[in-house]
């Protein structure tokens, strides 16, 4: 892999909320993984069992600019560690990028990235929580753990805000399929390193979502998701009520998180995040 000298970094604005989030992305792989350079650009390699990290912009990186043959060789590094060719970064703060990403040859999707304003008031979760839901935020050892799990996965497999036909008894197979990421969750949650919170319905998990820490006083609300029979119904607003809680609780004064599409992000303005930057992937 070809390596290039390292561009001395510079001062980010502490009072900058866009500055924050990318100083924070930055630093919060650098705990589960190692980073290798790559000049304009940093591979994270993940070294906790969990998913593959992904490539950024190097932050502070005032050198020449990025170059579809530098997307090409971190692409390279990847398929060599069996990773998925995956980047993420914010457009606003690097957005010379996508024309060099796109050049190489990947696609990239575009996603609404939000930050809640320090002034916002925190949402009363018990106003947004339906009637017969509990929400709660798992211990390692909690009976509900391995359905909340279940549940992002089953969700994420299938994306939108419709209601559908996969719900609470497709969750055995689903834990029993990711018993070891479950695993790997409770021994966060143990060390402190994550906060999950979950929607609990007759007994089983049915949304959930998670805070990955907290860095310097900001963190990200990820990963929230709802069984698809469960859609509709106010759950994940819900969720992400407890996360916002559970974020302050932790002193954590900037708050965002990354949108899968503008329509779901125009639920999260109901909780006062504001539209701030795009996010995009690959």
């Amino acid at each position: 892999m070809t390596h290039h000298p390292t561009a001395p970094l510079d001062v980010l604005d502490p009072l900058d909320p866009l500055d924050r989030v990318d100083r924070y992305r930055d630093t919060l792989p650098r705990r589960i993984g190692r980073a290798e350079d790559f000049g304009p650009l940093t591979l994270f390699v993940r070294e906790d069992g969990g998913r593959p990290l992904h490539a950024r912009p190097t932050q502070g990186w005032r050198g020449r600019p990025v170059t579809a043959a530098d997307v090409a060789d971190v692409r390279a590094r990847q398929r060599e560690l069996g990773v998925p060719e995956s980047f993420e970064w914010v457009h606003e703060s690097a957005p010379g990028l996508r024309p060099a990403v796109e050049e190489a040859g990947l696609p990239v999707t575009p996603r609404p990235l939000l930050i809640l304003p320090e002034e916002a008031p925190t949402p009363p979760l018990a106003d947004l929580t339906p009637p017969g839901v509990q929400v709660v935020t798992l211990a390692p050892d909690s009976p509900w753990l391995p359905s909340a799990v279940a549940t992002a996965y089953l969700s994420f497999a299938n994306l939108g805000t419709h209601v559908g036909d996969v719900g609470p008894a497709d969750l055995p197979e689903a834990q029993t399929r990711h018993a070891p990421e479950t695993a790997l969750m409770a021994r966060r949650i143990r060390e402190g390193s994550t906060t999950l919170v979950a929607a609990v319905e007759d007994g089983v998990a049915v949304s959930s979502g998670l805070l990955p820490g907290v860095v310097d006083g900001v963190t990200e609300i990820c990963a929230v998701a709802t069984l698809p029979t469960a859609r509709r119904r106010g759950l994940a607003l819900a969720v992400t009520a407890a996360l916002i809680r559970e974020a302050r609780s932790r002193k954590a004064h900037t708050v965002f998180l990354g949108a899968t599409d503008p329509q779901v992000a125009r639920i999260y303005t109901r909780l006062g995040f504001h539209l701030t930057a795009t996010a995009l992937e690959t």
